[in-house]
């Protein structure tokens, strides 16, 4: 797609959420449960997979042992080379694209799966609109979109509770840091799930499911139908 000058540029935004590390992923276990989400969405050899946000590659080279063809696409030249490391160490091949959402270059029909985590909140919501229209047609029909993401489950209430004490609320007794959360939330653009929701839905997709498993996370598991099918 050309770039206008009316069009997103995701790289200004390189380097502003350093909240995402901690609320995405604050214990050290991605190993495991990537490969458990990997299993799960029933990763077969010889699959064409792309991790769009791939950061350090774990789940771009993990799909790789498993015998998937693999794009690992990131913004981020350094989480690039990351993942080229992380696959050279386990000896596996990568194609790296230096992308993103709006970006990433793409056959239409050509997926089997795509995965994107703690990326889709870099996008305003008409560019996460645009993003997911990407995604639906880059996938196979009858192929799945694994999605995680920083997303508000809950909606402050006005009067009753004012932002600072909504953001108390959402990270009580959860391993959050509270300076990044309060960070990611003036300067990032995560939206309420089930806004997320119902972009997935107008965009084509049929949503499997949909967890909030924690205050500031929503994982989501889509599915492009075939031809004949209901959305």
């Amino acid at each position: 797609m050309l770039a206008r000058d009316w069009y997103y540029t995701q790289r200004r935004r390189l380097g502003i959420d350093s909240a995402v590390a901690s609320i995405g992923d604050s214990h050290d276990n991605s190993d495991l449960r990537t490969r458990a989400a990997l299993s799960m969405l029933g990763v077969q050899p010889g699959w064409r997979v792309a991790d769009i946000g791939c950061g350090n590659g774990v789940l771009a080279v993990e799909a790789a042992l498993m015998g998937a063809d693999v794009d690992a696409i990131d913004i981020s030249p350094a989480m690039l080379a990351l993942a080229r490391i992380q696959a050279s160490d386990r000896k596996v091949a990568l194609r790296t694209q230096p992308a993103g959402l709006l970006s990433f270059a793409y056959q239409p029909n050509s997926y089997d799966l795509i995965v994107s985590e703690f990326a889709l909140h870099h996008l305003p919501d008409f560019w996460k609109a645009v993003a997911l229209a990407r995604i639906y047609a880059a996938l196979k029909p009858g192929a799945s979109f694994y999605l995680r993401d920083i997303v508000f489950v809950s909606m402050p209430d006005g009067v009753d509770r004012d932002v600072e004490a909504w953001a108390d609320f959402s990270i009580k007794n959860h391993d959050f840091d509270r300076d990044s959360v309060v960070t990611h939330m003036r300067d990032e653009y995560s939206t309420f799930g089930w806004v997320i929701e119902r972009m997935l839905t107008d965009v084509g997709f049929t949503l499997v499911s949909a967890d909030y498993h924690a205050p500031l996370h929503g994982t989501y598991l889509l599915r492009k139908p075939k031809p004949g099918e209901q959305g």
